[in-house]
């Protein structure tokens, strides 16, 4: 059930910010709502992939609608 939640996760960044820019948010940024970690570093810690959306949404100001 995981590898599902996941892989629907990397759809949502992909489609909101394309694959590239996605790939590097996921990999380079800090969110504090995850703690100071990156989207990476909160997945392999076992953060749930709905919480680390929730936290990419808030820091962009992704719209509620393709939130």
């Amino acid at each position: 059930m995981a590898a599902v939640r996941l892989t629907h996760f990397r759809a949502l960044m992909a489609d909101e910010f394309g694959s590239v820019r996605a790939a590097s948010l996921a990999r380079d940024h800090f969110f504090a709502d995850l703690d100071g970690r990156t989207v990476e570093q909160a997945l392999d810690a076992g953060v749930d992939p709905k919480d680390v959306w929730r936290a990419v949404c808030e820091a962009f100001e992704v719209p509620a609608e393709r939130r």
